[in-house]
């Protein structure tokens, strides 16, 4: 069965995510960096879904319910309903935020706790494949794994790091100071950060592969008895094995730069980062600045476009050029800068992926011709009086 995962932008959320990955294979993830940003995430899905003609399982980790994400619950479950018996999907919800049961309750549902597993809250949805699961004493990343039987096959466990993964990460998200591990984890959540942006970004597709591998690779540190300290030393070297393995055969890799340098190469030959917009104009999401200065220096020498735009999250806008034009695509935006590198902000103030900013970067970029026929004075052009 197909399996997608939406899951929090933060280490918690990797965490779950290199778990689940761990166990079955994930088709897709989607990483959502604010909780109001759920609601356009989930509707997205609940249309590809309606769609599908083959059960899907859906996983949500560590989102924080909010009204949105409630009403898609009720939603989902309406839709399986619709559905024949054998075709319906399966939604996971894990979650472990205490305002969730608030907002549970204010929604007019009742969670209850399950009989069989002491602190797990459990929220009856009318629908057996909907399964909407809230423990306050563990984080996500525990959770995925200790209700694995509801995405992955039969008898799944992962790599032996995927203990001191989960035990790093809990003591962290919790915040356990007490923990003998939570130095380890103020370390993972350290290189995590430090290379969630910077390197793959979250819209190519080895973003996550990336990630997971690092997390997992700083967990089997950690397992040999690795310090903090010692931890923070060998990260660079870590994520470098990493893209080691990534780039083997690459076309034009060249192991003698950094790892940035060199991932910027891979990625400006990407396709699946990019969207070419109407005008040629090449569009990329989430790309962090510096990088993306590599990235489009790359895409422009080599012919591709002449002018690249990269969107982030928060709504900024980057244009690059090499013809004089990215000030006047800043300028559609309200932005401004200099006649090749220049800045804006998106019309809704943020963007949740690359569709989403495609969507409202082209009309404004390259708005539509005007209708004839919604002229009041069309209903003139042919009249002879």
């Amino acid at each position: 069965m197909t399996l997608v995962q939406i899951t929090h932008n933060d280490l918690d959320g990797y965490g779950a995510s290199t778990v689940a990955a761990s166990l079955a294979p994930v088709q897709r993830v989607v990483h959502v960096a604010r909780y109001s940003d759920v609601g356009p995430v989930v509707e997205d899905e609940l249309k590809r879904l309606r769609k599908a003609p083959a059960p899907e399982t859906l996983l949500m980790t560590d989102l924080g319910l909010e009204e949105p994400a409630i009403a898609f619950f009720r939603r989902f479950a309406a839709m399986n309903r619709n559905r024949d018996e054998g075709a319906r999907h399966r939604l996971v919800v894990l979650d472990h935020h205490a305002s969730s049961l608030d907002q549970l309750r204010r929604q007019g549902l009742e969670p209850a706790p399950d009989p069989e597993r002491p602190g797990l809250i459990r929220t009856d949805l009318g629908d057996p494949e909907v399964f909407v699961l809230i423990d306050e004493a563990h984080c996500a990343t525990r959770m995925t794994f200790d209700r694995r039987a509801l995405y992955a096959p039969e008898g799944a466990e992962g790599p032996a790091e995927l203990a001191t993964l989960i035990e790093a990460v809990e003591a962290l998200d919790l915040w356990q100071k007490a923990s003998p591990v939570f130095t380890g984890g103020l370390a993972l959540d350290e290189i995590f950060w430090d290379s969630v942006s910077p390197l793959v970004p979250v819209s190519h597709p080895r973003h996550d592969r990336f990630l997971s591998d690092l997390l997992l690779a700083a967990a089997r540190c950690l397992a040999e008895g690795a310090t903090a300290a010692e931890l923070e030393r060998r990260a660079g070297g870590l994520r470098a094995a990493i893209v080691d393995a990534m780039l083997v055969g690459e076309p034009g890799d060249d192991p003698a730069l950094t790892t940035r340098m060199r991932l910027a190469r891979m990625l400006a030959r990407s396709e699946a980062l990019f969207h070419p917009l109407s005008d040629g104009t090449l569009l990329s999401f989430g790309l962090d600045s510096g990088t993306f200065q590599r990235v489009s220096d790359l895409v422009m020498e080599t012919g591709r476009a002449t002018r690249v735009v990269n969107v982030q999250r928060t709504g900024t806008l980057s244009f690059r050029s090499i013809n004089g034009t990215a000030l006047d695509g800043a300028r559609a935006f309200r932005g401004g800068g200099h006649r090749d590198a220049a800045g804006g902000k998106l019309p809704q103030g943020s963007a949740h992926s690359l569709a989403d900013a495609v969507a409202q970067v082209e009309p404004v970029l390259n708005p539509p011709p005007a209708d004839p026929s919604a002229s009041p004075f069309a209903a003139l052009k042919n009249w002879k009086g």
